[in-house]
């Protein structure tokens, strides 16, 4: 008797195992990115999971967009027409403090900040001490991460001639400027293209706190479905992973979105500087885009004490990891 009984148990077992899995409810998605096509991280990985299906594996439809760059997919964000978009972290905290947009990171994708600064490597600049008595260049207002670079090195805004300059590198190589303000993905390999040979500066390399691009969504879509949001986000870092084993595969599923008449060589430059800043041993134990409370407290005190904030953010309340945790158990 108990002998017959192991054996249908085995067979209950068998059965169960070999049963397919129920077919997840199709659901709907708009994912906007925060700029126009390229090779950003955070775009790579939606593009990669729409073209090689990993969002058809999750029962999930992502209508992908982009803007120009100039805020309105977080206005859209707030509105509900985008679920998921992409934003710079200190940009989400300067938003979250004026106007109180409810914007909260689910995957923190750069683990340092895209800002960068470069300086023709003839001008004979080392170090941010150098830049004393030279022209330093800003875009737009002086960003806090170049105060707090000039002050981890004692100089002030005295020190130096800031000057604001606009988004053509030229400025740089036209003797414009001695320093000039870049994304470290992307104008370095065009000044580098021109023959231009740069010394670059970072602030985190100077013990300044700094992070990347986020995906980004807001409470109320994490409330009314929050299994969507992890589906696509489970998607997304699976896209991330895949492009980063198989780099050349990935700029060809960019050119797609990009358009053929898009340098390669520059796509490919933004996607393999973006992969380097993604991990970190923070990264390497949790998974990409893992995020931590210290991270997010100390770029909101950063950003205070530089006068970057309309007032004080909860860190906490800026990122989620809940579905980065369901993404692991996956």
């Amino acid at each position: 008797m108990r002998r017959i009984f192991v054996v249908w148990m085995l067979v209950v077992l068998l059965t169960t195992a070999c049963a397919p899995k129920p077919t997840p409810e199709a659901k709907s998605l708009v994912f906007m990115a925060g700029y126009v096509p390229q090779a950003s991280l955070p775009f790579v990985g939606v593009y990669v999971a729409q073209e090689k299906g990993f969002f058809t594996e999750e029962a999930l439809t992502v209508d992908i967009r982009h803007t120009a760059g100039k805020g309105e997919h977080l206005q859209l964000l707030v509105a509900g027409t985008v679920d998921v978009t992409t934003q710079d972290a200190a940009v989400l905290l300067k938003r979250r403090a004026d106007p109180g947009l409810p914007l909260v990171s689910i995957a923190l994708i750069g683990q340092r900040g895209q800002q960068a600064y470069v300086a023709l490597k003839e001008s004979g600049l080392r170090t941010p001490q150098d830049w004393a008595g030279r022209t330093v260049g800003f875009k737009g207002t002086p960003p806090p991460d170049l105060l707090a670079l000039l002050d981890a090195v004692g100089l002030t805004e005295n020190d130096v001639e800031l000057i604001n300059v606009g988004f053509d590198p030229r400025v740089l190589s036209e003797g414009l400027v001695d320093v000039y303000p870049v994304y470290n993905s992307n104008e370095p390999y065009l000044l580098q293209s021109w023959g231009y040979e740069l010394t670059q500066w970072e602030a985190a390399d100077y013990g300044i706190p700094t992070l990347g691009l986020t995906y980004v969504t807001t409470p109320d879509k994490i409330a009314q479905d929050p299994e969507r949001i992890e589906r696509f986000l489970r998607a997304a870092l699976r896209g991330i992973a895949y492009a980063e084993a198989h780099v050349e595969e990935a700029v060809d599923i960019v050119l797609k979105y990009t358009g053929p008449e898009t340098d390669r060589d520059h796509m490919r430059f933004m996607l393999e500087t973006e992969l380097t800043d993604a991990h970190t041993p923070l990264t390497d134990e949790f998974g990409t885009g893992w995020q931590t409370e210290e991270q997010w407290q100390a770029l909101v005190d950063s950003l205070l004490q530089y006068g970057a904030l309309a007032g004080p953010v909860e860190a906490k309340e800026a990122f989620t990891n809940q579905f980065l945790e369901g993404a692991r158990k996956e």
